[in-house]
Order: C-alpha cells, then structure tokens, then sequence
C-alpha cells in the first residue's frame, strides 16, 4: 500500500484495550526508562499486533529516537550492541531479553559514500541498514502494515501509520510501499509474509503476494546462516504444516530444501506425505508443550533426499551401510550450503539416519544395546515417520514398539522368533542355490 506520513492515526487509550499489563513489565520499563532519559520510546510491532489479537507476545521490541550507544549508557552493563547489517541492542533482566532498535530512515536520503552506515547491492538488497532517523522514518521502513503500530506506555496511545489496525481487523497481510521494491530490498519478507500468514490466520493482500513466485529466486543471495534462522521461525512455531503449503504454493519451499523439492515436482508422494507428516507431528508436539529439536526437523526434511541417493548408488552395486553414509554426507552438504544448520544438529540428523539400518540388525545383544543407545527414541520415532509415509521397513516399527515394553522373558522370545525366521531363510536360500547349481 502507498505510505504517507501524514496518514498517521493516533489512538487514543479510551478507543482501544490495550494497556501496560499487556506486555512484558520488563519491556515496558525498559521504554520508560529511555523516555525518562530524554528519548522517545514504544513498544513497537508484532508485541502491538499479538496484543490487539488478543495473543500473549513471546517477544518485545522497543524503538526509539536514542541512538544503540546512547541506549547503551543509559542501561550499562544489562545492554550489549549485536550486530553489523542492522545495529541493536540487547538489555537483559535475567533469562529475558529486550530487543532496542533506533529509530531508521530511507537509505535515498543519506550520502551515497556513507557506506558505514548504510549499503545496497547491484539488485538493491539492503547489505547495512545504520541510517538513523524520526519515527515517522520508521514507519515507513517498516514490512508489514501490522507492524508499523508504535505503543507509548506513557500515555497508552497508539500511533498506527499504515492502517495496521484495520488490517488486523480485516485479517491481512500487506506491504508497506512497493512490493516488488520491498521484496528486492530484503527477499526474507517473503518467507515473513508466509509465516505471519500461516500464524495468524491471516490472507496476504493480492498486490503483496503477486510478486512472490517470480522473485522467490532471489532467496538464493540470502546469507545461509539467516536462512536458517528464518527457517526456525518457519517450521518450529506451531504452523509449520501451513507454512509448508503456502511456501509450495509460492514456490519458496524449494528454495529452502530444492533437493526434497525436486524430488515432489518428480512425482515422489513418498517426500510430499514424509515431510507432511514431520511437519504435522512437529506441530502436535509443540501444541502440547512437547520438546521439539531442530536435529529431528531437518532429519526429517532432508531424508527424501537421502533416500533417493542411497537407493542409487546401491543399484550401482555400493554395499547399502556404504551407500547410506556415502549419501547421507553429500544430502547433508549441499543442504547446508542454503540453510546453515550447526553441528549440533547435523550430527545428530546423521546419527539418526545411521541408525535406521542398525534398527533392523536387533539379533542377540544388538537390541538390548540400542535400546540403550542415546539416540534411539528419535531413531525410533523417525522410523514410525518413514512407515508413515510408505516405506517398506518388513515391520520393524511395529517389532520395536512391542520389544521397548515387553517383559524379558517375551524379549527372549522375539529373539527367539528372528533367530528361527533367519535360519528358515538361510535354508531356502541353500535350497535355491542347489537347484540352480
């Protein structure tokens, strides 16, 4: 939508519900505390929005006119400045943390030389964004409509530049400015108008989503390091089955995972259903304020991709424990090179494909020592998610389920029963080779 300062509505305390308790003590202090100082400072978007919903915000955001090392002095040793592209500050109160961003302005203002401060790459992707200005600045450079809702916790008003209100009302997600512009400026808005819309329950405006598929591309550029801190926000919210849709839908999701992508646009409805049922599952579990780790997620999302190597590479006659470990390292580099998953999780992703082949070697003590395996939950639980989605396993889900509560007598005698189905197996193939010998 087209943006004018001048369009700025001011709500007043008596005309909306919102109030202090509404928010974070801490955050509501914090801006006090700068007001106090000399500076303006609100409370200031997706805290506003969440609030206006009727939502209770996990994250506070302050913006204010101070600049991140005046905020600095004002709160000393609880305040640490992050960040190159985008100077903030942090102020902590123990195990919570408020987030301070000064007050920015338009780029096309500033000197073209200042690159300290502020910087653009040929396809005008903001690579520094330093450029300090008013509030009304601000707002403009905000994302979303939603988002340019400012919050005075002195005098409770609202200062809504953008319409937010109405469109939190309407149940919209839509650009401030140009969307094509915006999108260049920052490709990540893209993956943000999906998940808000995906979280909130929200559409996104006609002219906000048109651009989306042609420019999806340019999430290429993105550092992989933020991708992958975006893609936590994606899957890890709540919403992550549809997220997952919309970004197929818009043809981003292939930006992110373009191995498991490509393997969907081939016709495999083992990877549509696998992912599906990862991201459905992540979702329950987070609903019920169950542990969800990033290491299980992307396992998940990334084994379409490893299966289908595996699978090639032993058709080309490599030993299956080889070809797994041969593909599971290559599935897992080319990944990283778009979303930068840590080792902390990588390596646990490829313990758990690791052991999906020993799950099915339980003969004597090998079960017992699984079972006694660290890892073993998660690779129980991701051998559940692959018979979910189609994959021929001979029942081992079903085995293992019975085996982890059974009685030690009824564990002998599972044992017992593979022993016996072996040597019948060994003995029908002694009898094919002597009649074709």
């Amino acid at each position: 939508m087209k943006f004018s300062p001048e369009s700025m509505q001011i709500i007043a305390a008596k005309h909306h519900q919102l109030t202090n308790q509404n928010f974070s003590h801490n955050a509501v202090q914090v801006a006090l505390t700068i007001q106090q100082a000399g500076f303006e400072a609100y409370l200031v978007g997706g805290c506003v929005r969440d609030s206006l919903l009727g939502m209770r915000p996990k994250d506070f955001d302050v913006a204010t006119n101070a600049t991140p090392e005046q905020v600095k002095a004002i709160f000393n040793r609880n305040a640490r400045i992050i960040g190159r592209r985008f100077k903030l500050v942090h102020v902590y109160f123990g195990r919570e943390l408020i987030e301070i961003a000064t007050f920015r302005s338009d780029h096309a203002e500033q000197p073209s030389h200042n690159t300290d401060r502020s910087a653009h790459n040929e396809k005008g992707r903001i690579l520094r964004d330093n450029v300090y200005g008013t509030r009304d600045d601000d707002a403009v450079r905000r994302d979303f409509t939603i988002n340019a809702l400012y919050f005075d916790p002195n005098s409770q008003q609202i200062y809504d530049y953008a319409h937010g209100v109405r469109d939190i009302q309407q149940r919209l997600i839509q650009l401030i400015g140009d969307p094509r512009q915006r999108y260049l400026e920052d490709p990540v808005r893209m993956l943000r108008a999906i998940r808000f819309a995906a979280k909130l329950n929200f559409a996104i405006e006609e002219k906000t989503a048109a651009p989306i598929p042609e420019l999806a591309p340019l999430l290429r550029d993105i550092p992989a390091a933020r991708l992958y801190d975006e893609s936590l926000k994606l899957f890890l919210s709540g919403y992550a089955l549809k997220t997952f849709h919309a970004l197929q839908q818009f043809g981003l999701f292939g930006q992110l995972f373009p191995a498991t992508q490509l393997l969907i646009e081939q016709g495999s409805q083992h990877a549509q259903l696998l992912v599906e049922n990862a991201l459905r599952n992540t979702d329950e579990r987070i609903h019920a304020g169950k542990p969800v780790t990033p290491a299980f997620l992307f396992a998940a999302l990334i084994w379409p991709d490893v299966l289908a190597r595996s699978q090639n590479l032993e058709a080309q006659g490599m030993h299956s424990i080889e070809a797994l470990q041969e593909a599971a390292h290559w599935a897992m580099h080319n990944q990283v090179q778009r979303i930068a998953i840590p080792k902390r999780f990588t390596l646990p992703a490829r313990e758990i494909w690791a052991l999906q082949q020993r799950l099915g070697r339980r003969q004597g003590k090998r079960a017992e020592a699984l079972l006694a395996h660290p890892r073993f939950r998660a690779a129980y639980d991701f051998l559940l998610l692959r018979e979910s989605a189609g994959e021929t396993t001979d029942d081992l889900g079903d085995w293992w389920t019975h085996y982890q509560v059974a009685e030690p007598e009824q564990r002998q005698q599972m044992q017992a029963a593979l022993g016996r189905a072996k040597n019948g197996a060994n003995k029908a193939k002694r009898r094919y080779r002597k009649r074709t010998n």
